[in-house]
């Protein structure tokens, strides 16, 4: 039998320690020595992304956990050499390969879950800078903007309550909308939204060019309160209370 070459030897190997169920490890190197390699690969790429994960991995398990990154490990072909995108693949992977989710129970929420786990970990290690924070008497008359470290997130599952402790079987009928955003202080804050003020958000986001007081009369018009006093003095608060926690600036 003629001697393999060095590639494909090693092809041998990264098959083995992907799958190692389903591959052979390479049979020039020592059955204790690779299996060493398919250990450290599977708890490098655990201990990579526990931290990102923790109340996910309370939920399911340890045990749990490794199947799961070794499902990651074997189906996953990562786009990215940076070890600090790899959470996000793997958030990516969760919500795109179903298929390969159907070994095991998973709890329903898990897709949703990781993702907020995540974004909790974008906006901490984020390089964008806070908005400017401009004039606040000129939130009605000049276009606005989100900051990019202030995200409106809407979810099937009440995400933020989720834990060892409260694990829903069925969504609720409402969506659970809300605003993750980093302090001044580099604390990552969540908070719930209101419908209108989640829709608000959005519509700024959607339409930058209308400024702020446009924005409030298309949000009255939706809510079926056109013409409400009431309805834009509680907007123009909310736009106020948006702008001292730096959630949003005029443009």
């Amino acid at each position: 039998m003629a001697k393999r070459t060095l590639q494909e030897q090693q092809t041998t190997l990264g098959l083995y320690l992907r799958d190692p169920e389903h591959n052979a490890p390479p049979a020039e190197m020592p059955l204790a020595r690779v299996e060493v390699y398919r250990d450290l690969v599977l708890r490098n790429l655990s201990t990579l992304l526990s931290g990102t994960f923790p109340v996910l991995i309370k939920i399911i398990g340890d045990d749990q956990w490794r199947s799961l990154m070794r499902i990651f490990l074997r189906d996953h072909r990562a786009r990215t050499p940076k070890f600090g995108e790899i959470a996000h693949e793997f958030v990516e992977f969760l919500a795109a390969e179903p298929d390969a989710l159907k070994e095991g129970t998973w709890p329903r929420f898990m897709v949703e879950l990781a993702h907020y786990e995540w974004v909790e970990m974008v906006l901490q290690q984020s390089d964008a800078e806070p908005l400017p924070s401009g004039s606040a008497e000129r939130l009605l008359q000049q276009s606005l903007l989100i900051s990019p470290l202030a995200w409106p997130l809407a979810y099937a599952w009440p995400v933020h309550l989720v834990g060892p402790d409260f694990q829903p079987q069925t969504a609720p009928a409402q969506p659970t909308l809300l605003l993750v955003r980093r302090a001044a202080d580099w604390r990552v804050k969540f908070s719930e939204l209101s419908p209108l003020a989640w829709r608000l958000l959005q519509r700024i986001a959607e339409l930058p060019e209308l400024n702020g007081g446009e924005q409030l009369d298309g949000l009255a018009q939706e809510a079926g309160a056109t013409g409400s006093p009431d309805f834009i003095e509680n907007g123009a608060q909310l736009l106020r209370q948006m702008h001292t926690e730096g959630v949003l600036s005029v443009a």
